[in-house]
Formats: structure tokens, C-alpha cells, sequence
């Protein structure tokens, strides 16, 4: 079989313990002038201590890219699967202490 990649293409290999996945219900973005962190958190009920399951470092420019892919297929989701109810205050509550400059996701 032959690959009819063009100069502009890449060959993108996905092995099969990342194609599992990694289930995370909170994450936690933090930046400085050259890039964004993201971490990924898996939160328990009834457990206290709270594990990074990912993190994820990117250039702000991929990060704004990151966040234009994400509201595009949000759109397209909704558009077949109806709007995404978003539920004020049932989601995990970070912790006072856990400093810098951090945002929810």
C-alpha cells in the first residue's frame, strides 16, 4: 500500500496503552509568558487526596489553537447531541492553598 503523505502531512502513531485513555474529571491550567500547563486531575469521591493523571505543556500559540479546536467541535457535538447542560457547583472544588495562577476547566 502506498502512502500519498503530501509535504505539509504527518504520520501520527497511536500505541495502545495511550489509546486507552486517561479518565480525568478536572483540570487545572496554569501559565507563565512562555507557555501553558495543564493538569489533568482524577478526583474521587470520599478520597481526600486527589492524583495528576497528565499534564500536558504547551506554547501559548498552540493553546489558543487548543481552545479554537475544542469550541469547534463543542458546536458540533451540540449541533447532533443537543446543548451540554453545565451545572454550577456540582463539579470538584479545588482546594484554597494550592497556589499560583490557575483557572478551572
Amino acid at each position: 500500500m502506498s502512502d500519498n503523505k503530501g509535504p505539509n502531512q504527518i504520520s501520527i502513531e497511536l500505541n495502545e496503552e495511550v489509546a486507552q485513555g486517561t479518565y480525568s474529571n478536572l483540570a487545572v491550567i496554569t501559565h507563565s509568558a512562555s507557555e501553558f500547563v495543564i493538569d489533568f486531575v482524577r478526583i474521587m469521591p470520599g478520597i481526600p487526596k486527589a492524583q495528576v493523571k497528565s499534564r500536558i505543556i504547551l506554547t501559548p500559540e498552540h493553546a489558543k489553537r487548543l481552545v479554537t479546536a475544542l469550541q469547534d467541535n463543542i458546536a458540533k457535538y451540540e449541533s447532533v447531541h443537543g446543548t451540554i447542560k453545565e451545572t454550577i457547583g456540582s463539579g470538584p472544588v479545588m482546594p484554597l492553598t494550592f497556589g499560583g495562577p490557575t483557572a478551572q476547566a
